[in-house]
C-alpha cells in the first residue's frame, strides 16, 4: 500500500511545483479559493434560493423552526425529539428572517462557519504550515458539499476544527465550542472524549465543558422541558440496521441478489431506508454495545501511549479519528453526513505532518468523493438493487475499515513504543502550530 501513496507523493510534487506552492500559500490565492467555492455553492443552491424552496433535511429543519417561532412548539422542550437541545439553535436561526429565506440563512451561516475555520487552520494568514490544511478542507467541502450544505453536519464540523486549534492557547474557549457543538450533533463527544483523555488542560477542558452543559441543562429545566433533555438517547436506541451502515453491506448484497427474505424498505417514522433479512434483529442488538467495547479498547489504548510519553498533540489527533471512526464502522445506523465527523481531525492532521497524515488523507478525499457518488447521484438505483451502486458502497464502506484500521494501528503504536522514543519521522508541534513538510 505504502507504494500506492509514494506514487501519489510523486504525482502531488511534479503537479505542485515551487512555484505553485508558495502561490497556495498566499493568504489572496485561499481567499479568492474560499470565495470561488461558496459562490459555486451560492449559484448552484441559487433556484432553490429565489424560489423560496430548501433541500436535504432542511425542510424539515424549517418545520421545526417554524412551530417554534410561530407556534411556540419547541423539540426538545416541548416534545421528544431525535437530536440534542443545541440543534434547535442554529435551526431556529436560520428561521428568524421567515421561511422563504431559510435556505439562504442556512447558506451564509455554514459559510461564515467555514471561514472561521479556514482562518483558525491558517492563524488568519499567519502559519504558513495552515494553507495545506485549509486547501485540504475546502477540498474536502467541495467534494461532501451535497451534505454540507444541507445538514447540521456543516456546522458542527468547522466547530470541531476551531476547537482542535483552540486547545492549545484558549482551552476554555475550545472546551466551551467543543461542548457547544456536542449539543448540537452528539459525534464531537469522541472528540471531547481524546481531548480529555490525553490533554494536559483535560481539567481546564472538563470544567468548562461541565459548566456550559450545566448552562443548557438548566435553561432547559426552566422552559419546562427537562424530561426531554435526553430523549435523543432513547430515540436511537431501537432502530434497524441502516441502508448505508458498513455493517448492514452484506445483507444489502442479498437483498440485490434476491436472497428470499431479505428486503431495503423504508422506516416511514425516520424517513430513511433501512434493510432486513436472516439475523438483522439479531446484530442491531449487538452494534451498540459492540461499538461501546471498540470505544472502551480504543480508550485504554491512549492511556497506555499516555503513560509512555507519546507525543501528546499526535495522540490526540489519532485517538480523535480512532473513537469516531469506530462511531462510524461499528453504528447500525449511517448517513452521508458521517463522512463530515472525519474530514475535521483528518484536516488538522495534515497541518502537522503530511507524511504522517498522507495515509488518511487520501482514504478520506476517496471516502468523500464516493459517498457523493451513492447519495444523491446514485442512491435511488442503490434502493432498487443496481449492482454498480453496491459496488460503489462496498468500496465506500470497505475504505472506512480501512481508515480505522489505520488509526488503531497507528495508536498501537504510540502505545506500544518505548519510552521517550521518537515515533513520528518528525517531530510534530501542539495542535495549532503544526508544520506541514514538503
Amino acid at each position: 500500500m505504502s507504494n500506492i501513496f509514494d506514487r501519489i507523493d510523486a504525482r502531488l510534487a511534479t503537479t505542485l511545483t515551487p512555484s505553485r506552492r508558495l502561490m497556495l500559500q498566499r493568504p489572496r490565492t485561499l481567499v479568492l479559493g474560499f470565495l470561488g467555492l461558496h459562490t459555486v455553492f451560492l449559484f448552484a443552491l441559487l433556484p432553490t434560493i429565489l424560489t423560496g424552496g430548501v433541500l436535504g433535511d432542511l425542510p424539515l429543519y424549517r418545520t421545526w423552526a417554524e412551530l417554534g417561532l410561530e407556534h411556540g412548539v419547541w423539540q426538545g422542550i416541548d416534545t421528544e425529539w431525535v437530536y440534542p437541545i443545541g440543534a434547535m439553535l442554529p435551526i431556529a436561526l436560520a428561521g428568524i428572517a421567515g421561511p422563504l429565506l431559510y435556505q439562504l440563512l442556512w447558506f451564509l451561516m455554514t459559510a461564515a462557519l467555514n471561514a472561521i475555520a479556514v482562518g483558525a487552520l491558517t492563524d488568519w494568514g499567519r502559519r504558513r504550515s495552515g494553507f495545506k490544511s485549509a486547501w485540504y478542507w475546502l477540498f474536502a467541502s467541495f467534494l461532501l458539499s451535497p451534505v454540507g450544505l444541507l445538514r447540521l453536519e456543516g456546522i458542527t464540523a468547522p466547530l470541531v476544527i476551531v476547537s482542535l486549534l483552540l486547545l492549545a492557547k484558549r482551552p476554555v474557549v475550545a472546551a466551551a465550542v467543543l461542548t457547544l457543538a456536542t449539543w448540537i450533533k452528539v459525534w464531537p463527544a469522541a472528540v471531547v472524549l481524546a481531548v480529555v483523555t490525553v490533554s494536559p488542560r483535560r481539567r481546564t477542558v472538563v470544567l468548562t465543558g461541565a459548566a456550559v452543559s450545566a448552562g443548557v441543562a438548566t435553561s432547559v429545566w426552566l422552559l419546562g422541558g427537562w424530561q426531554f433533555l435526553t430523549g435523543f438517547v432513547t430515540e436511537q436506541s431501537d432502530r434497524a440496521l441502516q441502508l448505508e451502515a458498513p455493517i448492514t453491506t452484506p445483507w444489502v448484497w442479498l437483498a440485490t441478489l434476491g436472497h428470499h427474505g431479505t428486503v431495503i424498505y423504508e422506516n416511514f417514522a425516520i424517513a430513511t431506508r433501512e434493510v432486513s433479512g436472516p439475523g438483522t434483529t439479531l446484530v442491531a442488538s449487538l452494534m451498540t454495545p459492540v461499538m461501546f467495547g471498540t470505544i472502551a479498547a480504543i480508550f485504554v489504548l491512549m492511556l497506555i501511549a499516555q503513560h509512555r510519553r507519546a507525543d501528546a498533540a499526535q495522540l490526540l489527533l489519532v485517538g480523535a479519528l480512532a473513537l469516531v471512526s469506530a462511531f462510524i464502522v461499528f453504528n447500525k445506523v449511517g448517513s452521508p453526513q458521517y463522512m463530515l465527523w472525519l474530514v475535521p481531525v483528518v484536516a488538522v492532521g495534515v497541518g502537522t505532518s503530511w507524511a504522517e497524515w498522507r495515509v488518511p488523507a487520501v482514504l478520506m478525499l476517496a471516502i468523500s468523493g464516493l459517498t457523493t457518488l451513492i447519495f444523491p447521484i446514485f442512491y435511488l438505483p442503490l434502493i432498487d438493487g443496481d449492482l454498480f451502486s453496491l459496488l460503489l458502497l462496498t468500496a465506500r464502506n470497505a475504505l472506512l475499515v480501512v481508515l480505522f484500521g489505520w488509526s488503531v494501528k497507528h495508536l498501537a503504536r504510540l502505545a506500544w513504543a518505548a519510552p521517550g522514543r521518537e515515533i513520528l519521522t518528525r517531530r510534530t508541534l501542539p495542535v495549532g502550530q503544526g508544520r506541514i513538510d514538503g
